[in-house]
């Protein structure tokens, strides 16, 4: 990880970036891949009030350029502000990273206790060519089940159904 610290109007001090070069160490227990991390440093006087801006580019291999701007009076609480806001954004990233992409084993695990839990069983549907609305009565008479779901001459497709009072619905 290249780290690079700058300072705007301001001197950089040996301590503040030894506490920033720890700071920036930090981030790398997420075990993403970081390239570098770019630190900014600035003065701020604006208002008659002596304040810090930290900034916070972190470059990731293969995402985003991730970008944290912090603002407080003291130097060492921006940074810290900064810091913490910085791991968050890269904890959840880790977890995106890590939820997302699972085993095909685990697909097929996580499969099967869904297909298990709820029952249900996937079906192709024979929507080959286009019915008569009488046909798909038929087949739905024909085939005992609840309902039929067809194609129309229209090329609409539509739902023809059993309703409790033995009569039949047509969405």
């Amino acid at each position: 990880m290249n780290l690079s610290i700058t300072g705007k109007q301001l001197e950089l001090t040996n301590p503040i970036k030894e506490y920033i070069e720890e700071a920036a160490e930090s981030l790398s227990k997420y075990n993403l891949d970081i390239i570098s991390v770019k630190v900014i440093v600035a003065a701020d006087e604006k208002n008659a009030k002596r304040g810090f801006n930290v900034d916070f580019i972190i470059n990731l291999a293969k995402k985003e350029t991730i970008v944290i701007k912090q603002k407080d009076k003291d130097l060492y609480a921006a940074v810290d502000l900064a810091v913490e806001r910085a791991k968050k954004v890269l904890r959840r990233t880790h977890d995106k990273i890590t939820t997302g992409k699972k085993s095909i084993d685990e697909n097929e695990k996580a499969e099967n206790i869904v297909l298990d839990a709820d029952e249900i069983v996937p079906m192709e549907l024979e929507l080959y060519k286009p019915l008569e609305i009488e046909e798909a009565l038929q087949k739905l008479k024909d085939s005992g089940m609840q309902f039929y779901v067809f194609n129309d001459l229209d090329a609409k497709m539509r739902v023809i159904y059993k309703r409790s009072d033995n009569k039949f619905g047509l969405y």
